[in-house]
C-alpha cells in the first residue's frame, strides 16, 4: 500500500514560517558579530588596564578634571594623591580571596581642596570595629598610592544600599558623601594598594600581626568569553539556514507531487 505523499503548506503558513525563519537567522547573525566587535572592545579594554598597571602612578584627577572622568579612559589607572585622612569610615560589603567581609572607606581630604573616599583595604566581620584592628589610621598628612576606580551608584545585584542602616553593597561615593555630610567629594575612590604598589600577598592572614585593613586586593580581571558566545550564534544562525534550505526542498518536492508549482499555482 503505496503512502500518501503529505499535503503542501498553504502558501500563507509557508510566508509566515518563512518569515520567521529568515527573522531568526538575522537575529542570530546579528548577535554573533555583536559578541565580535565585544570580544574586540574587551582586547582593547585589556591591553589599556595592563598599560595601566604597568605605568608609574601619576597625580589623581582634581575637581577641574571631575566632570571629564570616563570609564574608559581613566578607570583602573594607577594614582596618587596626598592629604588627611579622617576619623570616620564606611563599611561597605565584600568578598575577597581572604573571604567574606567588608572594605573600609575612609574620605581623606586632600591637598588643594576636595574629598577623596579611599578604599583603605579588607577586614573580616571580626575586625570591622576599628578598636579591634590593633594599627590606627594613620594621623596627619599621608601619601596614598592605588587605582583609580570610578562610583559604583545604586548597591548591589538585588540588593539596593541602605545608608540609614549602615548597610552597603555598593562604593556609591555620592550616596557615602552625603551620610557623612561632606562636600565636594570627588566621583571617583581609589583602592590602596599595597605597600610598593604589589599585591598583598597570600599569606596576609598569617603575618604576625597581621595589619588590618588589608590592602592590596583589588581583581583586575576580565572575563573575555567573547569568542566562545559568537561562534555559538553563528552556530544557530548556520542551523537555522540549514533548515531554511531542507524545509524549502521538502516544500519544492510535495507541491510537485501534488502537481503545483513552486510558486502556489496549479499546473
Amino acid at each position: 500500500m503505496s503512502q500518501r505523499p503529505s499535503r503542501p503548506l498553504p502558501t500563507g503558513w509557508l510566508v509566515l514560517w518563512t518569515v520567521l525563519l529568515a527573522a531568526a537567522l538575522g537575529g542570530f547573525v546579528a548577535l554573533g558579530t555583536w559578541q565580535i566587535h565585544r570580544m574586540h572592545w574587551k582586547h582593547a579594554l585589556i591591553a589599556r588596564v595592563d598599560g595601566f598597571l604597568r605605568a608609574p602612578p601619576v597625580a589623581a584627577p582634581g575637581p577641574r578634571a571631575w566632570a571629564g572622568l570616563r570609564a574608559d579612559r581613566d578607570e583602573y589607572r594607577r594614582v596618587e594623591l596626598r592629604g588627611v585622612l579622617l576619623d570616620r569610615e564606611i563599611l561597605v560589603q565584600a568578598n575577597t580571596r581572604l573571604g567574606a567581609g567588608f572594605w573600609v572607606m575612609t574620605p581623606l581630604w586632600r591637598d588643594g581642596g576636595g574629598y577623596v573616599f579611599i578604599n583603605r583595604g579588607f577586614v573580616d566581620a571580626a575586625h570591622r570595629d576599628p578598636a579591634r584592628r590593633g594599627e590606627a589610621p594613620p594621623a596627619g598628612p599621608v601619601r596614598i598610592e592605588g587605582l583609580l576606580r570610578l562610583s559604583q551608584p545604586g548597591g548591589g545585584f538585588l540588593r539596593s544600599n541602605a545608608p540609614t542602616e549602615g548597610r552597603w553593597y555598593s562604593r556609591d561615593v555620592a550616596a557615602m558623601a552625603r551620610s557623612l555630610g561632606l562636600s565636594p567629594v570627588a566621583p571617583y575612590f581609589v583602592d590602596q594598594s599595597a605597600e610598593g604598589g604589589a599585591a598583598a600577598p597570600e599569606d596576609a592572614f598569617q603575618a604576625e600581626p597581621p595589619r588590618w585593613p588589608v590592602p592590596g586586593l583589588t581583581v583586575v580581571r576580565f572575563r573575555d568569553e567573547h569568542l566562545g558566545y559568537a561562534l555559538t550564534w553563528y552556530a544557530l544562525a548556520a542551523m537555522t539556514a540549514a533548515a531554511m534550505a531542507y524545509g524549502a526542498r521538502q516544500e519544492w518536492r510535495r507541491r510537485a507531487a501534488a502537481g503545483t508549482d513552486p510558486r502556489g499555482e496549479v499546473r
